[in-house]
């Protein structure tokens, strides 16, 4: 696990074990607000353990930015900290994050002890804010990766934490492209010193913009060249073979695993239009 410090209070941790996933710690006087957790047991312990040293009051707070299993699997090691989350994340892990969860771990031993931690706090409408510490941390609904996903926004530093939506390829298989294209222009908007990704490097300020219109741009290839091969009557099997790079981005990032996605977001897009 790699732990880097971004701000004078906040970390930012990236698994070394599963496609850089990343979380991150607001460690304050009154305690701790975490953001995210990493998949596997031994890497959130290891944040466990460097935040219990930082922050006596230990955590206080533990954000979900959205369901997924990278994302969710180390919360129960947080018993003492109220989750907060979207609503939809709620009913999502419920409905489709406890029986996934179920049946891997007949397949990745290292994750038997998990169990899944549902929200405490949940919010369905505009945002929510939270305050600890002289810190004041907004969470901000940004649907478009999943149903559920949220950004937060630490103001005082200007340090956003854009989860998935913001990737060094954008995923769309489980969500929504034009719901996505709105969330990201939301980006822009905010003063932004830092911003984790959900999974690779920390992006400084005057990479953002950059960062977010590429996304854009690579989202409304993918759909054109899909929209395409639908009305041109082409085969699903076709789109495996088309390139990230030939829609504007690189396969380099998250060790090749951005062509995996790439792939997943065409053959989405595909079935969508093809069944709908």
């Amino acid at each position: 696990m790699l732990r880097e410090r971004v701000s004078n209070n906040i970390y930012v941790f990236t698994s070394d074990l599963y496609a850089q996933v990343t979380a991150g710690a607001v460690v304050t006087d009154a305690g701790a607000v975490l953001i995210d957790t990493l998949p596997f047991p031994a890497e959130t312990r290891e944040m466990a353990d460097f935040i219990a040293r930082a922050c006596r009051p230990g955590v206080q707070y533990l954000i979900l930015t959205h369901y997924h299993a990278d994302h969710t699997y180390g919360a129960f090691l947080f018993p003492q900290a109220d989750v907060v989350a979207h609503a939809r994340c709620r009913s999502l892990l419920t409905q489709v994050g406890a029986p996934s969860l179920a049946a891997t771990k007949a397949e990745v031993p290292e994750l038997e002890e998990v169990t899944i931690r549902l929200p405490d706090i949940t919010f369905d409408e505009g945002d929510m804010t939270l305050q600890l510490g002289g810190s004041l941390i907004r969470l901000i609904h940004t649907p478009g990766h999943t149903l559920d996903s949220v950004m937060v926004y630490v103001e005082n530093d200007r340090v956003l934490f854009a989860a998935d939506n913001v990737m060094p390829v954008p995923s769309i298989a489980d969500g929504d492209i034009d719901v996505f294209r709105t969330s990201l222009r939301k980006v822009p908007d905010l003063q932004v010193e830092n911003m984790v990704q959900g999974h690779g490097e920390v992006i400084l300020r005057g990479e953002v913009r950059d960062i977010v219109q590429r996304s854009l741009d690579y989202l409304d290839t993918i759909d054109e060249l899909v929209d395409e091969a639908v009305r041109s009557g082409k085969e699903r099997a076709e789109l495996t073979r088309v390139s990230i790079e030939s829609c504007g981005l690189s396969r380099v990032p998250l060790n090749g695993l951005v062509q995996q996605i790439h792939v997943a977001n065409l053959l989405a897009l595909y079935d969508r239009a093809t069944t709908g």
